[in-house]
């Protein structure tokens, strides 16, 4: 983890979740300290702006470091804080349901609405998810279904995800970022010179009367006329 504080909150969700909230840690990632000449891939976002992934050698033991490995939790309620809240950690909440009905009403009860996504090799189940899930990023077989560009991160209106009245990428980004400038021009005929005089030198451009050198035809309409 980034820091001491960050490894302590990690680890203290995940002792919270199996000690008060009854969950059964599937998977514990608590001990593990990167042990020597194991290989870590790194998966990482930078402001959603650019995402990439490296893989590295650890050559010896880590001396301290603030390690946590993969963590599963299987847990009893959809209301525990390891369920509610985002963690920033590699641990993954695991909850059981009956129903379809029953999955989608926990998903759409999250107050965030950033992001939903389900796994399934059958169309009419995606779709019947997809059509109902309250998120403004939708996956199928995705698991951060983060869409490309124009296409914006973001969540839905009425949610916490939802960054003012726009989301912080693609043209909401623009609009947020910038001001519109709107200038209305209308030019007339007499203010032109014509293609023909444009090729005539300066010199004879000036001995020529006023009113030849200033006449073109109003092709665009410029003066409204018909």
């Amino acid at each position: 983890m980034v820091d001491a504080g960050a490894n302590a909150r990690i680890r203290k969700y995940i002792a919270e979740a199996e000690t008060r909230d009854g969950a059964t840690v599937l998977l514990d990632g608590r001990s593990w300290n990167g042990p020597a000449g194991c290989e870590v891939c790194i998966h990482a976002c930078m402001h959603m702006y650019a995402c990439f992934n490296s893989c590295y050698r650890i050559s010896s033991r880590a001396q301290g470091g603030n390690w946590i490995g993969p963590t599963i939790l299987l847990h009893k309620s959809s209301k525990d804080a390891a369920m509610q809240e985002e963690i920033f950690g590699p641990v993954l909440s695991v909850i059981r349901v009956g129903t379809w009905q029953e999955a989608i009403e926990i998903e759409n009860a999250n107050p965030y609405g950033n992001a939903a996504c389900i796994y399934t090799e059958r169309g009419a189940v995606a779709e019947w998810f997809t059509n109902r899930f309250r998120a403004g990023m939708l996956g199928v077989n995705i698991g951060i279904p983060v869409p490309r560009e124009p296409f914006s991160f973001g969540g839905m209106y009425g949610t916490l995800s939802k960054f003012g009245t726009s989301d912080i990428t693609g043209d909401g980004a623009m609009e947020f970022f910038s001001n519109r400038r709107k200038v209305t021009s209308k030019w007339s005929a007499s203010y032109g010179t014509s293609t023909t005089n444009q090729s005539i030198s300066a010199a004879k451009k000036s001995a020529e009367p006023a009113s030849k050198r200033m006449k073109v035809a109003d092709a665009a309409n410029f003066d409204g006329k018909m």
